[in-house]
């Protein structure tokens, strides 16, 4: 990656950074920036892909898991803040009348962030190191993720006097004392998220410039040469797998906070397969890309679900399959291909003019 490169690649973090801090607030109404502040919740997701998946060459079907990490585990923090005393209203219709253990440590906010900052990333390396050991990836380490995601649904649904079933945890309105719920509260909210998540684009992006990267794209595309030059592969791919699952825990904190409740059908197999989906068609060798396309498929998905209800799916499939067969790294390439057309446009003009001729 050249100089030029580089710059150009750090010009479109910042300049979508400041379009979402600054002209976003100023445009939109308060609801509406809450259902970017969702939809951004999913970014952090597709960012953590394109470091795995589009820099890494590991394609994950199961990043729901640590998504729902995060989610749940600041939505039990929010669901003893309201239930004070109480046990939560979802266990006493199940007949729990004391607070189980493994909820108890979650009265703490500290606990609760350290847990979802901590414990995903070290799950999903230590999880992940032993599979890549065995030299387990492609397509089969996908189906394993996939497996372990409907796994995690099933425990959950299966146990819904402590995790809230299949209907989830909600009904929480205070976080620390602090009101999230309301409007300003709301726009705070995406403020805070919005510039957490240009700290993790930019760390992303020095990531892939650095020496680490380049490492991590030569494995992805030749492992054994560098396995054979002295490398433990297994270690380098398990880091980047372990960075985008503490990317995807910390956007599922924020989507409890801005959707004010986490369930199974966010985070189970299809959510997981979607949240691909979000980097592919933004382009997965693009960190601002990711951010653009989960935006842009959200606000897309969102708007042909009330008008179509009934064919939107198709509509996004199609959308999917459109950017897969023409633009096969994205929207991203497009900021790419353009200029390059301009320029080839200029030129031969220029050519074909009297002056040019002459």
């Amino acid at each position: 990656m050249s100089a030029k490169e580089k710059y150009l690649g750090l010009l479109r973090i910042l300049v979508l950074a400041a379009v979402l801090l600054v002209v976003v607030p100023l445009v939109l109404d308060p609801y509406t920036i809450n259902q970017g502040g969702k939809f951004l919740a999913l970014a952090f997701v597709a960012v953590g892909i394109v470091l795995s998946w589009g820099y890494g060459g590991i394609l994950s079907l199961g990043q729901g898991i640590f998504f729902g990490m995060g989610g749940y585990v600041m939505a039990m923090n929010l669901k003893l803040e309201a239930s004070g005393a109480n046990v939560p209203d979802f266990m006493g219709w199940t007949g729990i009348e004391k607070l189980p253990l493994a909820w108890v440590p979650f009265h703490s906010l500290t606990i609760t962030l350290a847990t979802i900052l901590i414990v995903p990333a070290v799950f999903a390396f230590a999880f992940s190191y032993l599979v890549f050991k065995k030299r387990v990836g492609g397509v089969y380490f996908a189906i394993v993720t996939m497996a372990m995601t409907l796994t995690a649904t099933v425990l959950i649904i299966g146990n819904s006097g402590y995790t809230g079933g299949a209907n989830g945890i909600t009904d929480f309105s205070t976080l620390h004392g602090m009101d999230i719920m309301g409007d300003s509260a709301k726009v705070r909210i995406y403020l805070l998220e919005t510039a957490l998540l240009t700290v993790l684009m930019l760390v992303a992006y020095f990531v892939r410039c650095s020496r680490y990267g380049k490492i991590l794209v030569a494995i992805r595309d030749n492992e054994d040469r560098v396995r054979f030059s002295g490398y433990d592969t297994a270690y380098y791919k398990a880091f980047v797998f372990g960075l985008a699952a503490l990317f995807s825990a910390m956007g599922g904190a924020f989507f409890t906070l801005q959707a004010g409740l986490i369930s199974t059908t966010d985070i189970g197999v299809v959510a997981s397969v979607e949240m691909v989906i979000y980097a592919a068609v933004g382009g997965r060798l693009s960190v601002p890309g990711a951010v653009v396309g989960t935006l842009l498929i959200g606000f897309l998905k969102s708007y042909l679900s009330n008008s179509f209800p009934e064919i939107w799916l198709y509509f996004l499939g199609s959308v999917f399959i459109f950017i897969v067969l023409a633009l096969p790294n994205g929207l991203a390439s497009l900021s790419f291909r353009l200029p390059r057309a301009i320029r080839l446009t200029r030129q031969a003009s220029h050519a074909n003019s009297p002056e040019g001729t002459a």
